[in-house]
């Protein structure tokens, strides 16, 4: 829809409208003294025919007398009460209705300008979706975003030693194209000492090396270089080596967690969303990709039209946790992590909770071996999460990675 025609549209319904309002207020008030009026007329006019009726005979004296105080005792009230009045000219109220209306639609057009988006055309789902594949097809190359890409500069506090041993590095994988721990280190190293482009450059040689021997944490460390090369932008490059890491490995946290970064850079918030949400109740605590998700992801599910609260972080072992633990026997350290699975799951039976605990318990379960327990505790959750397509969703993948559901 023309912009142009769409304010003079929305100028015409709000005229309009404050014309209805103002039509409505001023008759109102007229109405009002019309009614008054004709309450006075209509008492007149029973008060003459009582008069006549006593002359005709037709009601006794004293019936008619008591008649006629009660109808003088309305009339009088009436005529008071019209009198006592606010006095209202035209002009006015006229002026008072202008006002609200004035007050009305100055609020709606706050509001507009605040939630809306003033200047964009109609934007069905459907229109969004194919904007977001359009731009994800024909989004900047990852050399482009390179050349654009505003970085901090390479570090300059380098020991001299260690800039030797770098030179020497750069220039035995020089010599020795297929060197695999040599680009192993060179990529490792240029990326500690901020030389990004260098770093994926070097991953992208050692992956190209390892052909099909590449692993899923080869590829999506290819991916990472690149987009950190990029200052954050996940280019059509990045993504593929994004798709290759999860074709290996579905479940790598590096992958899915740029995968969801992309989603969200194309507009595809819905899809970030799940993808993080799923990262974030799977955890560890400790994961590189937790704090981002933590600090982005309530403006994401806002953007998906999701309700999300965001969980407390979970708390780590304390040292005092960690010592107790490394004195510990196998044995007893197997019983202590079946005691936490038990009182998680006591406490889920008993109080309820998020739908990421239930699945942070089906997880559980299934890594110490209690299957049955786990396809239980799987089938409970699906009642108590009935209708709720984001909790299931969640409960679902779990389960499916813990091997109690298909």
């Amino acid at each position: 829809m023309n912009v142009w025609f769409f304010w003079a549209a929305a100028a015409i319904l709000v005229g309009a409208v404050a014309a209805t309002l103002m039509r409505a207020m001023a008759r109102a008030r007229l109405d009002e003294r019309a009614s008054a009026d004709f309450d006075l007329a209509v008492y007149r006019d029973q008060l003459t025919e009582i008069e006549r009726d006593i002359a005709r005979g037709a009601i006794a004296a004293d019936e008619g007398a008591r008649l006629r105080t009660e109808i003088q005792r309305r009339l009088l009230d009436t005529d008071r009460s019209a009198r006592t009045a606010p006095q209202v000219s035209v002009s006015r109220s006229g002026l008072g209705g202008a006002a609200v209306v004035a007050v009305l639609t100055a609020g709606a057009l706050g509001l507009y300008w605040q939630i809306g988006a003033p200047g964009y055309p109609d934007l069905p789902l459907q229109a969004r979706l194919d904007m977001s594949e359009q731009f994800r097809l024909s989004r900047p190359s990852q050399a482009e975003a390179m050349a654009e890409a505003v970085l901090p500069p390479p570090r300059t506090d380098i020991d001299p030693d260690f800039a030797q041993l770098m030179d020497k590095l750069r220039q035995t994988v020089e010599e020795r194209p297929e060197d695999v721990r040599g680009l192993e280190l060179l990529a490792r190293n240029e990326a500690a000492i901020g030389n990004l482009a260098a770093a994926a450059e070097a991953q992208a040689r050692l992956v190209a090396l390892k052909a099909q021997g590449a692993s899923a944490e080869d590829h999506a460390a290819h991916a990472e270089l690149m987009v950190m090369a990029a200052g954050g932008y996940v280019s059509p490059e990045a993504e593929a080596a994004l798709v290759r890491a999860l074709e290996i490995d579905p479940r790598n946290g590096t992958a899915r967690y740029y995968s969801g970064l992309m989603q969200a850079q194309i507009g595809r918030y819905d899809r970030a969303f799940v993808l993080w949400r799923h990262l974030l109740d799977e955890g560890p605590g400790d994961a590189p990709w937790i704090a981002p998700i933590r600090a982005q992801i309530e403006d994401l599910a806002s953007r998906a039209g999701v309700t999300y609260t965001l969980p407390p972080a979970a708390r780590g072992p304390n040292a005092a946790d960690v010592a107790a633990a490394a004195e510990m026997t196998p044995e007893e350290r197997q019983a202590m992590i079946e005691g936490m699975v038990d009182q998680l799951a006591e406490r889920l039976a008993a109080e309820g909770g998020p739908a990421e605990e239930w699945a942070r318990l089906i997880t559980a379960l299934a890594q110490i071996g209690r299957m049955d327990q786990a396809r239980a505790i799987y089938a409970e959750a699906q009642t108590r999460f009935e209708g709720r397509s984001v909790d299931l969703s969640g409960l679902r993948e779990a389960a499916v990675m813990a091997g109690v559901a298909e």
